[in-house]
């Protein structure tokens, strides 16, 4: 029996400014530009291995070891037959090659972090399915070109996952094709290597599924809140800058957008009819926190020191050159103490909590144990990898590793 099979890794990204709106519902295109920071794999990532033959009877993914109709998933299957046509053409071009695009497939996605962390998986998952069938089709790869055209793909699986196919930092471009959305793509801005300083230290909040969910919530903004019309006129011009500014190594300048963007973002949520709210005391604490230690810097003639975003959740995402995060992260264990000693991954030392000169501790009030239930702390990473054999999520006999909890 010919059994062919693929294994990657893809990554978390989390923007700066955010995509929030569609214009076309089915094709996914977006009613804004947007740009985000791919993050480390080695903290966080969703692991997909893709696998054909012709004995199988039916599409199937196991996702986190739960089995799912991939036909009767419409997201799933429109992603899956975007590359099957990508397939087919290759097999029109190159006649001797096996005719696997007809064959069902077997698909088994997991991610690396607990879904309880709150923390989105789509992106990483729709990316590592789109990456993995491509290597399972044998489909050109080995351009930034070709990963751009496979963003289109994943595209229409999560919108956000066609920026998980680059590394470092990424242009989800909103294009003009309204038709066939064949413009609506991610590129790259800068790799991962470019500006390796930037870290991430993630502040998982809340663990609860959102009482508005991000379609329905951009759908009905998009409806009703005057706020985002002047929002998609201008979000351009801020894209415009924070590209520059990365592309200067404009930390200062980085921080001030991205923490209006994530402001503007969630006030465009308030604007909604009716309102949506995302964040929680907790989150406006944290921005507290984070202001207050970027006057801090300014007031001492220096510029700011982190940026806050937060996606359509309460959990916070602050970013900082690496140099910075251990006093970042002793005042966040100062105001919102863990349940366990914090061990830096990258320090490799236990932080404890601290606040830095001149800072006024009463911009928020001390939260008890578990209000931020966790932190992650990980940096600016590369794009999808493929990984061997013995990553494989799959055994020998094509049966997933994982069982069902």
């Amino acid at each position: 029996m010919f059994v062919k099979q693929a294994t990657v890794s893809a990554p978390v990204n989390i923007a700066c400014i955010k995509y929030w709106g569609k214009r076309n519902e089915s094709l996914i295109l977006p009613t804004n530009p947007s740009l985000s920071v791919t993050l480390s794999q080695d903290h966080l990532c969703s692991t997909t291995t893709s696998r054909t033959c012709a004995e199988y009877e039916e599409n199937l993914l196991w996702l986190n070891g739960k089995e799912v109709k991939i036909d009767n998933d419409k997201r799933l299957n429109t992603c899956l037959q975007a590359m099957r046509k990508q397939r087919e053409r290759y097999e029109a071009k190159y006649p001797n090659e096996p005719k696997i695009s007809k064959w069902k497939v077997h698909i088994c996605s997991e991610n690396n972090f607990p879904t309880a962390a709150g923390l989105a998986s789509s992106a990483s998952g729709f990316a590592a399915l789109a990456y993995s069938l491509a290597h399972l089709y044998d489909l050109p790869l080995s351009d930034p070109a070709d990963i751009s055209d496979l963003s289109l793909n994943a595209r229409q699986g999560s919108g956000s996952a066609c920026r998980s196919l680059f590394g470092g930092f990424v242009e989800w471009q909103m294009g003009r094709d309204d038709l066939l959305g064949s413009d609506s793509r991610a590129v790259q801005v800068a790799d991962h290597t470019f500006w390796p300083e930037i870290h991430a230290l993630i502040c998982i909040v809340s663990d609860d599924k959102k009482g508005t969910s991000s379609t329905a919530g951009m759908q009905r903004t998009v409806e009703t809140s005057a706020l985002f019309q002047y929002r998609i006129q201008h979000v351009e011009e801020q894209l415009v800058d924070i590209k520059q500014a990365i592309l200067k190594k404009d930390f200062d300048t980085f921080a001030k957008i991205t923490m209006q963007d994530s402001n503007q973002f969630h006030a465009v949520a308030l604007d909604t009819d009716p309102p949506i709210f995302y964040m929680n005391d907790v989150s406006r604490a944290i921005i507290g926190v984070v202001t207050e230690y970027n006057r801090v810097s300014i007031a001492a003639g220096g510029k700011r020191k982190a940026a806050y975003t937060f996606d359509a959740g309460p959990n916070a995402v602050i970013y900082a050159p690496g140099e910075n995060m251990k006093e970042i992260i002793g005042m966040i264990i100062q105001y919102f103490p863990q349940p366990e000693p914090f061990k830096d991954p990258f320090l490799n030392e236990v932080i404890e909590g601290t606040l830095v000169p001149g800072f006024n501790s009463a911009v928020a009030k001390r939260h008890e144990v578990g209000a931020v239930k966790g932190l992650i702390h990980t940096c600016v990473g590369d794009g999808p990898r493929v990984l061997g054999d013995e990553h494989a999520l799959f055994d020998a006999n094509g049966k997933p590793k994982q069982k069902s909890n």
